[in-house]
């Protein structure tokens, strides 16, 4: 049985890794367009690029992590290698050179490609070490929940003080590129720390070892059932995270505005993208704390389909909220509502691929936890990478109409073409409830249930022995 330092150790992990992801996920595609001064298509191109390329060396960092043997473990060293370029590599990202425009695109390529391989090259082995740190299908669930609990309290933090901080480095006399660079400095920094903590309290306690070649392990991934259709599962969630997240600070720019407040009597409080997003993963939180009991007594493969069941029902609702001082509230009891249901999923989407790693284990003999954690992390950046790019794409093929340094940092209105304006609105809801239902069907046919599971445990043990 792990120690509860162990999980508030694993936790921090993520903790650091969200507070990047989220800023990255949700603020990076309007940093691109509206202050480093990329078009919309450059941009769009630019994510999917970048993210393409991150999601396929993803399995390769998997091979080399399940390949590495010290003294520490086989996962956990990473933890304490990469964390300084980890947090280098972001703070390039943000960092906006006075340059050409061709020679600032080629910038952004470089930084970007560069954040997403540290970023494989940290995360990767850290969601591994899920598969060697316990043997207890249940604890495993256990250790994902303070993942995810601490992941989206990571990510309430930065992205309830982005714009705050951002706007603090703005009023001391700094241009909008100078303030978001300096905003990640202090992110960057916070990462770092935490990924150190990570490695201190973490212990590696399952030794696997393979009996098969890189070859073998390739072969017995792809014919992996399960793990086709968490691929599958987890492509949805993350393309259902992105395209709202990443939607969210355009919605508020051009459809609900910069002097939006939500009223209540005589208290009044602005209603701005980083509340509405913080607000959503102070609601993931609670989700998070959900799971381990709804998971118990519905099961892991039921839980996810209800889940999605509510959330493309939830999401085809926002549509009708009216854009009034009523409509500011409803939307923000809509975000808690979905952000409870999607912080359900995000625990339970880590353990069930734990539960697929096992699966692997007795069926095909090879210990290849981290190939198999690494698909869940490729899956999750296609997802992102295709939503993050749709999301640009479709705004341009509308007719958006970004705006420059002084109209943001004047907070500027522009007048949006009505398509662009009905654009956003889909964006928000019909889109993801779409890829909602897409992953209920998906998850139809996940074959690894609760019983399924407790016997693939026993036979485990006698093999591990």
């Amino acid at each position: 049985m792990a120690r509860l330092h162990e999980k508030i150790g694993y936790g921090f992990g993520d903790m650091s890794s969200s507070m990047f992801w989220k800023v990255f996920s949700y603020y990076l595609p309007f940093f691109y367009s509206n202050v480093f001064g990329l078009s919309l298509v450059d941009a769009g191109v630019l994510v999917l690029v970048t993210r393409v390329w991150d999601a396929v060396s993803d399995p390769m960092m998997g091979i080399i992590a399940d390949r590495t043997h010290t003294r520490w473990g086989k996962y956990r060293p990473y933890l304490l290698w990469v964390a300084p370029f980890f947090s280098i590599a972001g703070i390039l990202l943000f960092t906006t050179p006075d340059w050409e425009y061709g020679a600032k695109l080629v910038w952004a390529y470089v930084t970007y490609i560069l954040m997403m391989t540290v970023y494989t090259g940290i995360n990767v082995p850290y969601g591994a070490m899920l598969g060697v740190m316990t043997d207890d299908s249940r604890e495993k669930t256990v250790f994902s929940s303070f993942r995810m609990f601490f992941a989206y309290g990571g990510s309430f933090i930065a992205l309830a003080a982005w714009e705050p901080i951002v706007s603090l480095f703005k009023e001391a006399g700094q241009s909008s590129t100078a303030a978001w660079q300096h905003s990640m400095m202090v992110v960057a920094s916070c990462c770092f720390v935490l990924f150190l903590l990570c490695f201190s309290l973490t212990r590696e306690r399952l030794k696997t070892v393979s009996t098969v070649s890189v070859g073998g392990d390739f072969k017995a991934l792809l014919s992996n059932r399960p793990w086709w259709l968490m691929i599958g599962a987890a492509i949805c969630f993350n393309l259902f995270c992105t395209v709202r997240g990443a939607t969210v600070a355009y919605y508020f720019a051009d459809i609900i505005g910069f002097d939006a407040v939500l009223r209540l009597k005589s208290w009044s409080i602005l209603f701005y993208a980083g509340l509405f997003l913080s607000i959503g993963e102070v609601s993931n939180m609670v989700g998070v704390a959900l799971t381990v009991t709804l998971a118990k007594h519905f099961g892991k493969k039921s839980t996810f389909i209800g889940v999605n069941v509510g959330l493309a029902i939830l999401s085809v609702l926002f549509f009708f909220i009216p854009v009034s001082p009523t409509g500011f509230w409803l939307m923000l009891i809509f975000q808690v509502l979905i952000s409870m249901l999607t912080g359900v999923m995000s625990p339970l989407i880590w353990s069930m691929y734990a539960d697929v790693s096992d699966y692997a284990e007795l069926k095909y003999k090879t210990a290849s936890t981290g190939l198999i954690f690494s698909s869940s992390s490729m899956a999750q950046k296609f997802g992102g990478a295709i939503g993050g790019a749709a999301v640009l794409w479709l705004l341009s093929a509308c007719g958006y109409t970004p705006r420059n340094d002084e109209q943001m940092a004047a907070q500027m209105l522009v007048a949006q073409p009505e398509m662009a304006l009905q654009c956003l609105r889909y964006l928000m809801s019909f889109i993801p409830a779409a890829v909602a239902v897409l992953a209920v069907v998906v998850c139809h046919f996940y074959p690894l249930t609760t019983g399924c599971m407790e016997e693939i445990n026993e036979k485990l043990k006698i093999q591990r022995a």
